[in-house]
């Protein structure tokens, strides 16, 4: 599976990802060119975990998005559909509860999260209309999503280089560094058909969350959208 125009079937995108597993964070930061590290920091803020909250981080991957919220004291899931990234994730932090789960289906009892959160893995998944109806189910009445994602940057000469670098530059770097490049084709590719920014907050919307609101990050490369569950 190399092209964002097929289907993404749940077993062939869990696969991809079991193979880049080992190298997955540092691929991530040098593809990115250390612009990662901020976006995880701008989740941390816009999550604002709390003690004793309950917090479902999905698409968790290895569990790096996850640290800042257990450093402020909450609980949280880590969730994944790689079982390649949920065995690396467990080797790195032993003491999480790791739990294998598909967006389109989460393995947790309606209204169970504070909070939930899904970084650059929302669009790896099948149906994204399902997944972000999932994602409403499984919050607590109050509670809040943080969706942070790869988007369309605002200004029109920079959307042009920024296509061009993803389809040019991030294959030879994945192939430096990861373990899987064909992957990062996909993920190119994918990164470049997703919505923009408006039409997520529709999608939002339409799945029931409420007070959907964005922000952009490095231009727009990257968008940061939040939502409330009435």
């Amino acid at each position: 599976m190399t092209r964002a125009s097929l289907e993404k079937q749940p077993h062939e995108v869990a696969s991809m990802f079991d193979g880049v597993a080992a190298n997955y964070d540092l691929t991530n930061d040098v593809i990115s060119l250390g612009q990662a590290r901020l976006w995880r920091k701008a989740v941390a803020a816009a999550v604002d975990a709390r003690p004793a909250q309950k917090i479902l981080d999905l698409a968790a991957g290895t569990a790096t998005s996850s640290q800042p919220f257990v450093k402020a004291g909450a609980y949280v899931v880590p969730c994944d559909f790689s079982l390649g990234m949920l065995k690396v994730g467990k080797e790195r932090h032993p003491w999480m509860p790791f739990t294998a789960g598909d967006g389109m289906k989460l393995p947790f009892k309606d209204e169970t999260f504070d909070t939930v959160t899904i970084s650059f893995g929302l669009r790896n998944i099948q149906d994204t209309d399902v997944a972000l109806r999932e994602l409403y189910r499984v919050t607590k009445p109050g509670g809040r999503v943080v969706i942070c994602e790869f988007s369309q940057p605002t200004w029109t000469p920079f959307r042009t280089v920024y296509t061009e670098y993803l389809m040019r530059a991030i294959p030879p770097a994945a192939r430096a560094v990861s373990s899987n490049p064909d992957a990062y084709v996909y993920l190119a590719e994918s990164i470049r058909d997703w919505p923009d920014q408006p039409a997520l907050a529709a999608l939002l919307q339409k799945a029931g969350w409420s007070k959907v609101a964005w922000r952009n990050l490095t231009g727009g490369v990257v968008a940061l959208h939040r939502a409330t569950r009435a």
